[in-house]
């Protein structure tokens, strides 16, 4: 297969892997993770998000937590903006990029925001309009691209019609997540290709979760594409609190030890990003949920 030479991942573990867990993660940790993340080699750390305290207490540390991380030179630190009002609380942060997301199901969509896929693209438009204008990057965030917790299979028509409101609306570059993690291969590549549409390859990546088993197969259908933007989270953090039973994002450890297999540099030292998951998973009080650095920790005790 011709994979591309070379891939770029995007670890969403500080923002998408804490965001569920139900004990308080200081800032302190949160902005060590950064940094273990950055001295690993990631280029791309999704921090925090801006939403109400209400909704999400895991992320009322944001400005904290933005205001602590020692920036590296060529780092793009992104974070999640609901809204104009939390886009407007995390311009003083100076993030390189806010997030905004939608879904392609519409049930979810009235569960997670309450409101509609075309009423959250109109929600959202004031704010890529603001940032945008101030010169900060738009990525696109777009759930349930194969399945929904509550309509199940997801046709690639609807992740076109999102993938469209999106880049109507000026977001320069989307995520195609598999939120539940019931993806498959072909029904990835359906899911991207319907994006393609809209979109350009250099313009996409793929968020997996790995609910069946199925991420990494999952991530070597995109790579079979072209797509060479990947998100992950650093010990498999992450989950979704409105689909039961999904588990986290694909380890990114294990995404870079597959990547590494296929000779496709990514720049991210596999022993340091390991050493990464073991500080958030010791803090957490439960093991890592990487397959690939149980091993190698194991390994490294023989």
């Amino acid at each position: 297969m011709n994979y591309p030479a070379r891939v770029k991942i995007i670890d969403v573990g500080p923002r998408d892997g804490l965001q569920n867990e139900k004990q308080p993660v200081p800032a302190a940790v949160k902005i060590a993770l950064v940094h273990k993340l950055q001295e690993a080699g990631l280029k791309e750390i999704e921090v925090t998000s801006y939403v109400s305290p209400k909704w999400v207490p895991q992320m009322a540390d944001n400005a904290e937590v933005m205001a602590g991380i020692t920036r590296a030179s060529g780092v793009l630190y992104s974070v999640l903006t609901p809204n104009l009002k939390g886009f407007e609380a995390a311009v003083a942060s100076r993030p390189d990029e806010i997030v905004v997301f939608g879904a392609a199901s519409e049930a979810f969509s009235q569960k997670n925001i309450n409101c509609s896929i075309a009423e959250s693209i109109d929600r959202f438009a004031p704010v890529v309009e603001a940032a945008l204008a101030q010169g900060i990057a738009v990525r696109g965030a777009m759930s349930c691209t194969v399945g929904c917790p509550y309509e199940g299979e997801i046709a690639p028509e609807r992740v076109s019609y999102l993938a469209g409101l999106m880049k109507g609306i000026g977001v320069q570059r989307v995520d195609v997540a598999d939120t539940i993690g019931v993806g498959t291969p072909l029904k990835v590549q359906k899911a991207l290709e319907a994006t393609l549409a809209h979109f350009p390859i250099d313009a996409i990546s793929g968020h997996f979760h790995d609910t069946y088993g199925q991420a990494l197969s999952n991530t070597l259908a995109a790579l079979q594409l072209g797509v060479w933007n990947f998100q992950s989270s650093v010990a498999g953090l992450g989950g979704c609190p409105y689909a039961k039973g999904a588990t986290g994002n694909v380890a990114t450890e294990d995404v870079v030890y597959l990547l590494q297999g296929l000779g496709i540099e990514t720049g991210i030292d596999l022993d340091k990003l390991i050493d990464a998951g073991q500080f958030i998973s010791e803090h957490l009080g439960r093991p890592t949920q990487s397959r690939v650095a149980k091993a190698l920790l194991a390994k490294r005790g023989a």
